[in-house]
């Protein structure tokens, strides 16, 4: 199968069968075309695959060092996205050979599981990101604001008080009120005790430095009291992958459906664990057609069908998100 009938049945995926196909058959083409990802799989000397469980899943450490691109693209022709971080950390690059691929794969994503952009007023409270630069978060967020064709629909850095006046008139609209929100600054914005009853809460990111990292429950519980909700949401979401998964409300995030998480066991990495049990989060990303669709992230998780639910991450990683290490 060629590039172009692999990027055109990425989204049409609907059943297992359907996943399983598309997955070996873009495993063959990244063999065959990424070369960091064909070293990677010879050194490991396993059968061919027959099912994507079997796919070798590429360390996310790998794009902050080693270029991962289809041999053809040139990195110089490509959209490059680099990860957040603190001052100290190395920043992840993802050269994104096709954005089309990635604007279907958060549009379909964002309409299925929050709502239609155009129907909903969209803010974002990202400082960090926009400061930084090169940022897939914000190209995606800009691109969802762009659509909802909006004037209250906008970016905002660190003046909380016109986001407050934004919001409040934002809510006396029949729209939806959607906020994308690092975690650090949404905790800025709880302490001002104002009421987002009605607002959908997207956390995303972490504290970058700027705070103490928490655990996630601790996170939503303090800013569930200061913004008066119910429940917050969160993405999943990172520079390295193309997809995102989101939460509504609930600890589980669900994946978009050409995404697939997969628990890896801590001690054996080869090992795909089925029995609940907390272990490495491995992800496949079909939208990742050009450069590596099987990751094995730094996260800790435990899956449920086809949800799963991020526990915190290995103490040897860097610092990302809000989620602290525990123990399986």
């Amino acid at each position: 199968m060629d590039k172009n009938t692999l990027s055109e049945n990425i989204f049409k995926v609907k059943t297992e069968s359907d996943f399983n196909r598309l997955a070996l058959e873009v495993y063959n083409y990244q063999y065959n075309h990424v070369s960091l990802y064909k070293q990677f799989c010879d050194t490991l000397n396993r059968p061919a695959p027959q099912h994507y469980s079997e796919i070798p899943f590429l360390p996310i450490s790998f794009f902050k060092t080693h270029q991962i691109l289809s041999d053809e693209f040139s990195k110089e022709d490509v959209l490059l996205f680099k990860s957040s971080g603190t001052t100290k950390s190395i920043r992840s690059h993802h050269y994104i050979a096709d954005v089309n691929l990635y604007e279907d794969s958060f549009n379909k994503t964002f309409a299925n599981q929050i709502t239609e952009p155009k129907s909903a007023i969209i803010l974002a409270l990202l400082p960090n990101y926009i400061e930084q630069g090169e940022s897939s978060l914000v190209y995606m967020v800009d691109a969802l604001i762009q659509q909802s064709e909006d004037d209250l629909s906008g970016f905002y850095l660190s003046d909380i008080d016109s986001l407050i006046e934004v919001i409040e008139q934002a809510k006396r609209t029949k729209k939806k009120v959607v906020l994308f929100g690092v975690s650090y600054a949404l905790l800025d914005l709880a302490e001002k005790k104002i009421d987002l009853s009605g607002v959908i809460v997207l956390e995303t990111g972490g504290m970058k430095g700027r705070r103490k990292e928490m655990i996630k429950e601790e996170l939503h519980e303090v800013l569930c009291e200061g913004l008066n909700l119910k429940h917050i949401y969160s993405e999943y979401g990172m520079t390295e992958l193309l997809s995102q998964g989101y939460t509504n409300g609930t600890e589980y995030f669900t994946p978009a459906p050409w995404m697939k998480v997969l628990i890896r066991d801590v001690n054996d990495p080869l090992h795909i664990r089925n029995d609940g049990k907390t272990g490495g989060v491995n992800i496949i990303d079909l939208a990742n057609l050009y450069s590596c669709s099987f990751i094995a992230t730094d996260d800790l998780g435990v899956q449920n069908h086809n949800k799963f639910k991020i526990l915190g991450r290995f103490d040897q990683s860097d610092i990302r998100g809000c989620n602290l290490l525990v123990n399986s």
